[in-house]
Parts: C-alpha cells; structure tokens; sequence
C-alpha cells in the first residue's frame, strides 16, 4: 500500500507544480486552489507513505521521478525546452531511482 500512497504523492506534486505557473503568483483563483490542493494530498500521501519506507529512498523516488513529470508536462503543457544536458540529466536521475528501487536493500 505504501507504494501506491507514494505513486498518488508524486502524481499529485507533478500536477500541483505544473500548476503552479498558471497561478501567475497565486493571483489566479482556479490554478491556485488547485496547486495547494494537489500540495496538500500530496503531503498527506506522504505521511502515510513514511510509516514503512524509510524516508530518504521515499524522497529520491519522489524527486526523481518528479523532475522528470514535471520536465515532460513543462514540456507538452508550457512548451518549455529541454536541450540535451537537460534530457542527459534527467536520465540519469531516472537511473538512479531505477537502480535504488531494484537493488537498494533499504528499500522495502
């Protein structure tokens, strides 16, 4: 169940940030009670979350894997570019979450 309540976590903070631009610094009603509301589960997620993973592997799995959603969805939503050491970097954050989740024995 952690996992999920993680995966809800990352989901949630991806669309929050997103979000986040268009509240053009929350003087945009809709965009900005959708960003605290997508802050705020994706919080609570997280609290249940560190119950039984340990919080420093629930961190670099919600980081990296954030970073990435929000590069793509800044990406397809803003249409901000990427260049290559960005899309360099991004993957190697990939690969470090990868490679925490198959073989980090601190991961539950």
């Amino acid at each position: 169940m952690a996992y999920l309540y993680l995966g809800i976590a990352i989901i949630a903070e991806i669309f929050a940030t997103t979000m986040l631009k268009d509240t053009n610094g929350f003087t945009v009603l809709v965009p900005s009670l959708f960003t605290i509301a997508g802050y705020g589960l994706a919080f609570f997620m997280l609290s249940l979350c560190v119950q039984s993973i340990p919080t420093g592997i629930i961190y670099a799995l919600w980081s990296g894997i954030g970073i990435a959603g929000i590069a793509v969805l800044g990406w397809l939503v803003h249409k901000q570019t990427l260049d290559i050491p960005a899309i360099a970097g991004i993957v190697l954050i990939l690969a470090g979450v990868i490679v925490i989740k198959l073989f980090s024995k601190a991961v539950v």
